[in-house]
């Protein structure tokens, strides 16, 4: 069956279609039917089944004959070190790991934080908790050390599970002070913590709290997988709150393990066996979707890369990797595919590497927008997917069902909905806007199987966060339209859609004119306050490399361009060049930050931002005379 079919078939039946997802998986106890409604709009999946994440993700390959596969490969520029570790050597791994915290009293039920870098023992730490039924919550290394005791305060962890450091290009983050700290602010004190040292930074233990990760697995008994019901918590993933505070979305054990299977195939069309690469962190959902889980459910081998796109040692690691590693379904975000472009313009580099094993390029985590697709479509000569989901979904909502049926790919939409979403476009008022017409994103209830049924401990959060705004929906937060063909554009967070006079507009539309300057490497628009129209977009574009004309030439041809792209409505006036954009750790520009910044209005430093030093740089240019407006 090809697509339509398949989404029909969803359509007239979810139950039967999930039973059906549901047989791929080990059961210890099968559940009775897929969908739980007593508690709606609260909907839960699979609830009265047996099952564990860690059989489902390792044992069952070993037990099915392929313990000498490659389960993990470990790539890392920045030590300059590289090792593979087969389903049969994880299996040892992850059990004498998980005995070894069951000793120290971790059971199912309790919360384990992991501070890791991107090292294989992070994914042998979040197997070893789902193996007893403990909930894990990974923050991403060298977070701050007030953001991580926000944490720890808000999931009481028994444990936490830490590397002594990171390696960045050019210096290296201890995370043992910022752990200490971390402990010493918060309410909560974790029973004992677990550092793995690294011979980079080895960290100083506390005395009476600190294990180290190999000497307290000496002599522990393996343990066994704790079968849990299917609504069980693997684990709490934070994302940012719009108010500051962090909202711990829950991903329910059974739901998770079926949808993350169907994705492997019929999304990123890979079959056991196959090396499958999501260069993300595991502490961003995609790298526990698609670095950690779904690749290892499927029986692939999952690349875990320590670097950077461009800098470790340049911008041709990343087809280094695929080439080396013979990566056959590639995911990163838009942002990385940028650096890249920004550094090699004409793809030099990748002229040095035979990368015939890669089907396809999958880009999300933000707006893809068309010049970089165009730019990779280009230089690879292959299929690029975008593709469009969140943190509280954990896989894909809007895609391309490559290993289904590839379908026609129209630059700058995601595609189509895949199974288990229904996907409306709704006015303020929550009536359905016509083909065509912007408006809010948002999914009629329920969602699908894995998606977040809840916010850890914050039930009245969860409702008016996503559910309040418009009844029998979930509230994506994203503005956009849908076409003629089904097709779904994304055009901006609904707060980016800028009021100029009256006249709502996507921010996302005047980037995408912004990014097809050929010096535009890439860029931003936010909305900043303006007497006379109520809101006026502002650019921020950098340069591609080697660029060297007059900054106010080409923010005058910026300002040229939208207005002949999308009309004087835009109101568009006002570009400058930035060398850097901010952004989160993930890759997502801070566009609110920004837009505060050229406001004057005083803003809270984003936990998340990936460089502070930034801002300044942006708000000294923005007082900068010489640009255009």
């Amino acid at each position: 069956m090809g697509y339509a079919e398949i989404y029909e078939s969803w359509k007239s039946d979810p139950e039967a279609f999930w039973m059906k997802q549901a047989e791929a998986i080990d059961w210890d106890r099968k559940p009775s039917k897929a969908l739980f409604d007593d508690n709606a709009p609260l909907y839960e999946w699979f609830v009265d089944g047996m099952v564990n994440t860690c059989h489902n993700a390792v044992d069952r390959h070993v037990e099915n004959g392929r313990g000498d596969q490659v389960a993990i490969i470990h790539d890392s520029p920045v030590t300059n070190s590289k090792q593979k570790i087969t389903f049969a050597e994880l299996q040892t791994r992850v059990a004498s790991l998980a005995g070894a915290l069951r000793a120290q009293g971790v059971e199912k039920g309790d919360r384990v934080i992991i501070y890791m870098p991107m090292v294989p023992e992070a994914l042998e730490a979040m197997l070893a908790c789902a193996r007893l039924g403990a909930i894990h919550s990974v923050v991403f290394g060298g977070f701050a050390s007030s953001e991580l005791a926000v944490r720890i305060d808000d999931c009481a962890p028994k444990a936490i599970i830490a590397g002594s450091c990171g390696i960045e290009p050019a210096r290296t983050v201890p995370y043992k002070p910022l752990l200490d700290g971390a402990i010493e602010q918060a309410r909560h004190k974790p029973d004992f913590c677990v550092i793995l040292q690294r011979e980079q930074q080895p960290a100083e233990l506390t005395e009476g709290r600190d294990l180290d990760w190999h000497s307290f697995q000496e002599g522990a008994q393996p343990a066994e997988c704790v079968p849990v019901e299917g609504n069980h918590p693997v684990y709490i993933l934070y994302t940012s709150g719009t108010t500051g505070a962090p909202k711990g979305v829950i991903r329910p054990t059974a739901g998770h393990l079926v949808a993350l299977n169907w994705t492997m195939k019929n999304i990123y069309n890979v079959d056991p066996g196959d090396v499958y690469w999501a260069a993300s962190d595991v502490g961003w959902v995609v790298g526990h979707s698609y670095i950690c889980y779904a690749p290892l459910i499927h029986g692939n081998t999952t690349v875990v890369f320590e670097g950077k796109p461009v800098g470790t040692p340049d911008a041709g690691t990343f087809w280094r990797v695929i080439s080396e590693h013979n990566v056959r379904s590639f995911f990163t975000a838009p942002t990385a595919i940028r650096a890249v472009k920004r550094e090699d313009p004409k793809g030099e580099m990748l002229k040095k590497y035979d990368l015939s094993c890669l089907r396809a390029l999958y880009l999300a985590g933000e707006r893809a927008d068309p010049d970089t697709i165009e730019w990779a479509q280009k230089v690879l000569d292959k299929p690029v997917y975008d593709h469009w989901w969140q943190t509280e979904t954990g896989y894909t909502i809007v895609g391309n069902p490559a290993g289904l049926e590839a379908l026609p790919v129209r630059i700058g939409s995601p595609t189509v909905a895949m199974p288990g979403y229904d996907v409306q476009i709704l006015g303020e008022d929550g009536t359905p806007k016509k083909t065509g017409e912007l408006g809010a994103i948002a999914i009629r209830l329920p969602l699908p199987p894995g998606t977040l049924p809840s916010l850890w401990n914050a039930e009245d959060r969860f409702r008016k966060a996503y559910l309040d705004t418009f009844p029998g929906y979930y509230e994506t937060g994203d503005a956009g339209l849908i076409d003629e063909n089904g097709y779904l554009y994304i055009m901006a967070r609904t707060d980016d859609v800028i009021n100029v006079a009256g006249h709502r507009l996507s921010t996302g539309l005047m980037e995408e004119v912004l990014a097809s300057h050929p010096d535009v490497a890439e860029c931003a628009v936010v909305g900043v306050a303006d007497e006379l129209k109520g809101q006026s977009p502002l650019g921020l574009i950098c340069l591609s490399k080697g660029v060297e004309r007059p900054h106010e030439e080409i923010t005058a041809e910026c300002v040229a361009l939208v207005r002949e792209r999308i009309g004087p409505v835009a109101a568009f006036k006002r570009a400058i060049v930035v060398e850097r954009l901010p952004k989160t750790r993930s890759g997502k520009i801070l566009r609110a930050t920004v837009a505060k910044i050229a406001d004057g209005e005083e803003f809270r430093m984003p936990a998340t931002i990936d460089d502070p030093a930034i801002l300044d740089e942006i708000k000294d240019a923005l007082h900068e005379p010489g640009h255009a407006g």
